[in-house]
C-alpha cells in the first residue's frame, strides 16, 4: 500500500528548493559583480598612465569630436524646423489650413486695424 505525503511536507519540500535556488542565484550573482568590479579597477589601473601621457592629445581631440557632432546635430535639427516651416507656408499659401493659421489670420488683422486707425489719427491733425 502505497504511503500518501502530507501536504504540508509537500510544500516545505518545495520551499526548501526555492531556497537552495535563490541562495545558488545570490550567491553567483555576487561573486560576478565582485569580478567585474575587480576587473573594473585592474583596467583603470592598467589604463590611467596611458591617458595621462596622451591627455594632452586626448581632451582637443575629444573637444573637437564634441563640436563637429554638436555642429551636425544642430545643423540637423535647423534643417528640419526649416523644412517643416516652409511646408507649412506652403500649405498656408495654398488655403488648405494648417495649425495655427487662424492665429496668423486674428494677428493679421489686428495689425492693419491699428494701421488703419494710425492713419486716420494721422489725417486728423494738420499739416
Amino acid at each position: 500500500m502505497a504511503q500518501i505525503q502530507p501536504r504540508y511536507d509537500l510544500h516545505r519540500k518545495q520551499q526548501l528548493s526555492h531556497q537552495v535556488a535563490k541562495v545558488t542565484l545570490g550567491g553567483s550573482l555576487v561573486v560576478l559583480s565582485g569580478l567585474t568590479l575587480a576587473a573594473t579597477v585592474i583596467a583603470l589601473a592598467l589604463a590611467t598612465p596611458l591617458l595621462v601621457i596622451f591627455s594632452p592629445v586626448l581632451v582637443p581631440a575629444a573637444i573637437a569630436a564634441f563640436l563637429i557632432l554638436a555642429g551636425f546635430v544642430t545643423s540637423g535639427g535647423f534643417g528640419a524646423v526649416a523644412s517643416f516651416v516652409f511646408y507649412w507656408m506652403y500649405r498656408y499659401a495654398a488655403g488648405k489650413h494648417p495649425v495655427g493659421a487662424d492665429q496668423i489670420d486674428r494677428a493679421r488683422d489686428k495689425i492693419a486695424h491699428a494701421a488703419h486707425d494710425a492713419k486716420e489719427k494721422a489725417e486728423q491733425y494738420p499739416r
